[in-house]
């Protein structure tokens, strides 16, 4: 958008600096004027002298005042005039360059280039405060856009995956008439739906990510008896003991995506435990201003430095423990920190003890929590 030229804003600052200094000139000529130069007789001493019949001795009388201190009162607002405008000049320079190093910096940010940063020194002002929240800014624009150039990436590469397998099976049949078909049909629905759980969880993660849903009071320890509900067969088929334990715990959001969170914590616990006779438990809380929900599941000691990682996108944890008939799309931790922040809660990851993992979520719990709250569906 075109906009009209104007004065920049140090041009502004030093005329206004300067118009200050005159004017504080003038009204000092002014006060002189007033309570000096008024009191001085404007008559000679004759005259003054034929009123009173006395000899009177005067000095100069006001109008000769006037002729000597005008010319020096000009020159002073003159030179009042010049050194505001060059004082002004300099002093609106220095106080401006803070914000011409912020303005630089956002420059090369609209360009592209996120890791330069102010890093401004000296006291702690208006300036320093903008220039370090500008900094943080970008801190975190660097990060997001980062995470999202791998996500990218890897979502790319995971979308590829099934589309090179189908077309390496249907170029296989092409070649291969005599082959059984039963075969080849099982494996490229296999494929297929691996590609579509995929799909719809990259599509998951952009609904939670946008913020994109309707927000109504939500029971999480009603979400995580559906989930466990649900995933309970899958337990028992791995021989893994599933326990609900806690309170009612509301949150504010969108129960599907609750949902998804707490049966994506619970699928996850289950999958990645002990080959048998494991425990998984899931146990919802309310304390203060947050309502507490924590998956907690048995397995082997894992990593410190492995622990961060599990919740980026397509970390399946390789050095977890899981069977080789489950292979998931590596989104299943990621989901769960997307709907946790779409919902301005806090995702913890921690190591236990024992071996296994430990998943707390804190979801900020609303004032009142009146009415029934409605179970996700």
């Amino acid at each position: 958008m075109t906009r009209r030229p104007n004065l920049s804003a140090r041009l502004k600052l030093t005329l206004s600096y300067a118009g200050f200094l005159v004017v504080a000139g003038v009204l000092l000529l002014a006060v002189m004027w007033v309570f000096v130069l008024r009191w001085l007789p404007n008559e000679d001493a004759r005259s003054i002298q034929r009123r009173f019949g006395a000899v009177i001795i005067l000095g100069p009388k006001r109008s000769d005042l006037l002729n000597g201190f005008a010319p020096a009162a000009a020159t002073a607002l003159a030179f009042l005039l010049v050194f505001g405008l060059l004082g002004g000049w300099i002093l609106a320079g220095r106080m401006l360059a803070p914000l011409t190093r912020i303005a630089s910096a956002a420059r090369l940010a609209s360009d592209g280039s996120l890791s330069h940063r102010i890093r401004m020194t000296g006291p702690r002002d208006e300036f320093r405060e903008l220039a370090d929240a500008f900094d943080t800014m970008l801190e975190r624009l660097e990060s997001h856009v980062g995470e999202q150039q791998r996500f990218a990436a890897n979502a790319s590469h995971e979308l590829r995956t099934p589309l090179a397998v189908t077309r390496t099976l249907l170029d296989a049949a092409r070649n291969d008439p005599t082959r059984d078909r039963g075969e080849l049909v099982e494996r490229l629905r296999t494929v297929n739906t691996r590609a579509i759980d995929l799909t719809e969880a990259l599509l998951l993660l952009s609904r939670a990510d946008g913020r994109s849903f309707a927000r109504e009071s939500v029971d999480l320890s009603l979400v995580a008896e559906e989930a466990a509900e649900t995933l309970l067969p899958l337990a028992e088929k791995r021989r893994i003991t599933l326990d609900v334990t806690g309170g009612p715990a509301h949150a504010v959001g969108s129960a599907a995506l609750l949902l998804r969170m707490v049966t994506n914590l619970v699928q996850n616990a289950v999958v990645h435990n002990l080959p048998a006779d494991g425990t998984v438990t899931v146990h919802t809380e309310r304390r203060r201003d947050a309502s507490v929900l924590r998956v907690e599941n048995t397995g082997r000691p894992l990593p410190p430095e492995l622990v961060p990682t599990l919740a980026e996108p397509f970390q399946r944890g390789t050095e977890r423990v899981r069977t080789d008939d489950y292979a998931g799309v590596g989104l299943g931790l990621a989901i769960v920190r997307s709907v946790v922040r779409a919902h301005d809660g806090t995702l913890e990851l921690a190591p236990r003890p024992g071996g296994g993992l430990v998943v707390t979520v804190r979801l900020p719990a609303p004032a009142e929590t009146g009415g029934k709250p409605r179970q996700a569906p």
